[in-house]
């Protein structure tokens, strides 16, 4: 997720996450409240209650100075009967309220004779312009936590009358709904800010810790530490870039430890390579200047030497040769020529040879001519080597077969003989320069252990593959590719 959604989510959710659990936390504590109401005999979900404890007593004073007006007006005398007052107090006595009805200034009922004693001295005078208004008016006595609402109306004699109604206002509910609502308040807070860090730690804290651990691991050469998959944004950002990066350190340590290794296996080949030569010339010469050789024999001796010189001119001319391949540089002259006819030229570079081995070629070409885009050269050098190494390793009165195929624009060379064949264990390994299946070097004296590498090289710089397939005793064969020219190459 990216740090911008994340940062709106956030405010979002300090705004609306409190706001919500707030209205909740309302809702349910108000609810249980509410309840509370039922001892006041109220049964409507009124939250306005909650708010305005008088609110409960109004009402009750409302419905009560609405019979009494009803009374009046059927009976202007109603008020004095006893039992009426009796009615009417017993309709509110179970919501915490009582009525108190005076004449003149005399006590003329209660519904509660011990707790009008303590508020009937309070209680407002008589007030004329009160009698008929709808509104009636309120005293609340604080000390009491009591609610005074007052009708004043004229007794059947004319004597003037107050009718009170006193109701217990229910102060406690609004005190618990504060208190209850301060404590959910700083709950949701906490909540919503323990949520929110956690978040925040998860999304971002820990992504950036693993990353730091990450890169001290690769700073302490550790380049197997992988992160785990990490989704879009900037962390999943870092993570891939992270990841890139360790694989293509761990791609370029590996190239330099091969490299390393490979420059040891050379070095230690090349000294074994020049060491044999080299001591075979020094014994012969030394022989030679000693009179160990006697000169008659000189000749045989001089011949050896020439060998081994040539064995040496060989070797350091391979050497050059790959290293001009292996240095990715090599400038191919590509152009169009026949593949059929390079083929023929080359196997007939090879006729005294064969003709001594007894060694005959068998040239299975497509069509008279075939053409490709190439270095003709180089590709002349590859059809050299592979025929050398076959005939170097085929049997006397055998065949060497030289085939060209042509398959989805591509043109295959596949050259076969019917030799000595490549054990398993040293297919994957003939490529590696002075690499010899034969440790003792004894098939292959005049072979310096870099043709088939020089082969892979040049094929490789065209673009193209080459493939072995060897069986012990029966013989081998290799194949390569090379593109088939197509007239619209010269457009």
């Amino acid at each position: 997720m990216k740090f911008k959604t994340r940062l709106v989510i956030t405010f979002l959710t300090i705004i609306l996450l409190p706001l919500a659990l707030a209205c909740t936390a309302f809702i349910c504590i108000g609810g249980f409240l509410i309840k509370e109401q039922e001892e006041f005999g109220f049964r409507n979900d009124d939250y306005n209650m909650l708010i305005d404890p008088t609110q409960a007593s109004r009402l009750i004073s409302d419905e009560i100075f609405q019979e009494v007006d009803r009374i009046l007006e059927e009976d202007p005398a109603g008020l004095e009967k006893e039992e009426v007052l009796i009615q009417i107090n017993e309709r509110i006595a179970n919501k915490s309220s009582y009525i108190i009805v005076r004449r003149e200034n005399a006590l003329y009922y209660t519904g509660n004779e011990l707790a009008a004693k303590q508020i009937f001295e309070k209680l407002p005078d008589f007030q004329e312009e009160n009698i008929g208004q709808g509104e009636k008016p309120s005293f609340y006595y604080d000390d009491m936590k009591k609610l005074v609402r007052q009708m004043d109306f004229y007794f059947f004699d004319g004597s003037e009358g107050s009718f009170f109604v006193i109701s217990k206002t229910n102060s406690i509910i609004s005190r618990e709904l504060f208190v209850d609502m301060a404590i959910a308040i700083m709950v949701i807070l906490i909540f919503t800010s323990m949520f929110l860090t956690n978040w925040i730690s998860r999304g971002v804290f820990i992504p950036i810790n693993q990353l730091n651990i990450a890169m001290q691991n690769i700073a302490e050469g550790n380049l197997e530490y992988m992160l785990p998959e990490k989704e879009d944004g900037e962390i999943g950002e870092l993570y891939r870039n992270y990841e890139d990066m360790r694989l293509r350190l761990k791609e370029s340590t590996d190239e330099k430890i091969l490299a390393e290794k490979q420059n040891k296996e050379l070095v230690s080949n090349i000294s074994h390579d020049l060491k044999t030569p080299i001591t075979a010339i020094k014994g012969y010469v030394e022989a030679m200047l000693d009179g160990t050789i006697p000169v008659e024999n000189q000749e045989k001796y001089l011949n050896i030497i020439l060998f081994e010189t040539e064995r040496l001119n060989k070797l350091t001319a391979g050497l050059l040769e790959l290293n001009q391949y292996g240095s990715h540089g090599v400038l191919l002259d590509i152009s169009k020529f026949d593949i059929n006819h390079t083929i023929k030229m080359t196997a007939q570079t090879f006729e005294g040879v064969c003709k001594n081995k007894r060694i005959f070629f068998e040239l299975i070409l497509t069509g008279q001519t075939l053409f490709v885009r190439a270095d003709m050269g180089k590709i002349q050098r590859v059809i050299y080597n592979l025929i050398d190494n076959a005939i170097k390793f085929s049997p006397a009165d055998s065949v060497i077969t030289v085939e060209t195929t042509v398959k989805n624009e591509k043109i295959f060379v596949a050259i076969k003989d019917r030799g000595i064949g490549i054990p398993k264990e040293s297919i994957g390994k003939i490529w590696e320069r002075f690499y010899k299946t034969d440790p003792s070097r004894g098939k292959d004296k005049k072979g310096t252990g870099l043709g088939l590498s020089i082969v892979k090289e040049i094929i490789q710089s065209h673009k193209e593959n080459i493939n072995v397939i060897s069986t012990e005793g029966v013989g081998t064969e290799f194949i390569f590719s090379l593109p088939l020219y197509l007239p619209e190459d010269d457009a």
